[in-house]
């Protein structure tokens, strides 16, 4: 499943709605990247203070990857970006 996230909010949104899918809890993805449950927690509300490292141990273990490309004009999903 590809995800266009364009806002932090929708990075972690995303990232939920996968932990989730996958049946685990925030403490059992925590275990599984050594790091504290408030720091998944935090990082799928987007309170912020998530460290690059911790993001890339994030998608390695829901077996996801980091794609970078230009961000669509047409996208009927920019429009919510101005708002």
């Amino acid at each position: 499943m590809e995800q266009a996230t364009r806002t932090q909010a929708q990075l972690g949104a995303f990232l939920r709605r996968t932990r989730k899918a996958a049946d685990l809890t925030q403490a059992q993805l925590s275990d599984r990247i050594n790091k504290r449950q408030a720091t998944i927690s935090n990082l799928e509300s987007a309170e912020g203070g998530a460290t690059l490292e911790t993001l890339f141990s994030v998608l390695s273990a829901l077996d996801l990857e980091l794609v970078v490309r230009p961000r669509t004009k047409s996208s009927r999903d920019s429009l919510a970006d101005v708002f």
